[in-house]
Formats: C-alpha cells, structure tokens, sequence
C-alpha cells in the first residue's frame, strides 16, 4: 500500500513539473528575431513591431525586429527560407515576396509553398495613391491629363523593382493608357521621405506606411487602391469610383517561419498571433492603417497566398511586366 502510494504521488509530481515542459516546448528557445525586408519606416516594418510587442510581452522572450532591405522583400525571404526551423526566426512576409516574386523572377531562391511553414494572415491593405502637396494634380482625372501631357516626365515612387507599389503603377498605366516613371526605392521609408522633399511626386503606397504623413498634412491622398473605402480613410475615393471601375491592387502582410517548423510551435504562434490581432489597442492600430481581414487558421493563410500567387501571375503576364520594368 505504501509503496502504490509512493508510485502514484511520484507519478503525480512528475506529471506536475512535465507540465511546464510541454508547455514551453511550444515555444522557441531562446530570443525570436521578426525579419522584416524593407527599412525602418515602412508598413511592414509598422506592423511588425506592433505585433512584435505584443509577442514578446505574452511570451515572455525577447522579440526583435530586424530589418534586411532590398529586392523588395526577397532578400529578407530568401534568408528566412534557410533558417533553422526552430521558430527563433520568422518573417513579415509581404506580397511582394510571397504573390509577386514568384511570377517575376524565375530563378528565385527559395518554393513559397516548401520553404515556409504560413503561421497568420495579420492584415490586407489598400494602396494610397498620394502626392506630396505642391503637385499640381489632386484628382485622378487631373493626374491622368497631367500624365498624358508630360510622358515619361510625372514621376512615381515604390518600394522597390516588382514591389506591390510597383505592380499598382504598371495596373493604372494600362487602365489610364499612360506612360509614367517608376522610381524604385529599398522600401516605403526612404521613398516617402523623397516624396515628402520633392525628389519625385507620386506612389501608390501602402496605406500602412502613407497612413501617418497623410494624417500630419506632409503628403496628400488622392485615390485608395480596394474595392471598398477604408475605415480609416473614409473620405478618400476609391479608383473605381475616380474613374477605374474594378481596379484592386492591395498589399497584405503576414507571419510565417521556415518551412518544416514544429508543429506544436507553429499551432502555439497561430493562435497567439489571433489573440494579438483582437486586442483593442492593436486593432485600433490596424484601422488606422487600414489593415483589415487579418486572423484566421495557418490552412486559411496559404490558400490566400495560393490565390494571390494565381492573380498577380496574370496581371504579370498580361502587362508584361518584368523585373528590370
């Protein structure tokens, strides 16, 4: 009798000191670093140190954010893609190197659909069409005509060659039939402060990273890029109702880690990024932004990447847009 009461109080123990253990187990060990592809000052950078925040103060690790700028995310990607599996290192992955990539650049380094394990969509954006506030043209119209009337000459900011900004631009040059200068930048950061200073005049931007200058009176919106107007930017027309009916161009961003992650880990980050999306605060930030239709199963995730992969692919090959466009 003593002895089976020995055997079930120790059993008992080990059960209760092995319940942190699996608990912990689905987490990393150790500091999460939040690659981010663009520099400080752009939406993805925006939204990862949000989200970041917040992790670190559930997990109770260290969360950074860590910027890798340049091929418009892939850069960024392509380092994550190689990663260890351990859920110490994920990606703000962006539709630049997620949906556009893919299409442009054959020789990408690294499968989406193998090379990253989709953890949570955390928002769909709207592009803004903005100016800084000495160009002439504050209507779609008139920067239709202005375009028209100086080709070659209005000039348009993105956040990279093959950037979502970009694909926007090349979409409303074939509905508008007109020609326009793409200026590429290493992110939304450094082009709005050459917006903001003059050195170009236009971007259709991410509403994410525009958001903030459009409040202060530093840039001027002219049009947003998705079906429906912005909570947050109620006043602002959409392209369709300026003129383009079914013109949508958005950009989305979302957590994944390298491919093969644990799935314990992954499930764990899942649902605590959910969480993280319905906190008042957060999603306070995110209509601001105009970051909406974030949340949702892993599962959910890669299908709308799929989809999103399926449609630029076409738009890709329709406008014949390549990298070096």
């Amino acid at each position: 009798m003593q002895r089976r009461t020995f055997v079930t109080a120790t059993a008992a123990t080990a059960a209760t000191l092995a319940a942190p253990m699996l608990r912990a187990q689905t987490l990393p060990n150790g500091p999460v670093r939040i690659i981010v592809g663009f520099a400080p000052g752009g939406g993805t950078d925006a939204l990862a140190r949000l989200v970041g925040q917040k992790l670190q103060a559930m997990w109770n690790l260290t969360v950074v954010v860590e910027n890798r700028a340049g091929a418009s995310g892939v850069i960024a990607a392509d380092m994550v893609s190689k990663a260890p599996p351990d859920g110490n290192t994920l990606l703000m992955a962006h539709i630049n190197s997620h949906a556009l990539a893919p299409g442009l650049m054959p020789k990408l380094g690294y499968v989406v659909e193998r090379d990253f394990t989709p953890l949570t969509l955390v928002g769909v954006t709207p592009n803004l069409l903005i100016s800084n506030n000495d160009q002439p043209a504050k209507t779609v119209a008139e920067l239709v005509a202005l375009c028209k009337a100086n080709p070659g000459k209005v000039t348009f900011g993105s956040a990279g060659q093959g950037s979502a900004q970009h694909l926007a631009l090349e979409s409303f040059k074939l509905a508008a039939g007109v020609f326009a200068l793409h200026i590429p930048y290493k992110g939304s950061g450094p082009m709005l402060t050459d917006l903001m200073g003059g050195q170009i005049g236009y971007s259709f931007d991410t509403m994410t990273a525009a958001t903030p200058h459009v409040k202060s009176g530093k840039v001027r919106a002219i049009a947003q890029t998705r079906a429906k107007r912005a909570s947050g930017h109620p006043t602002v027309p959409t392209m369709a109702e300026s003129g383009f009916p079914g013109f949508e161009a958005t950009t989305w961003y979302g957590l994944v880690g390298p491919g093969k992650m644990p799935p314990a880990i992954a499930q764990r980050m899942n649902e605590d990024i959910n969480k993280v999306l319905l906190m008042p605060d957060v999603k306070e930030k995110l209509d601001l932004y105009g970051a909406e239709d974030g949340g949702g199963s892993a599962q959910q995730f890669a299908d709308f990447i799929r989809t999103e992969q399926v449609k630029w692919s076409k738009v890709i090959k329709d406008a014949k847009v390549t990298i070096d466009s």
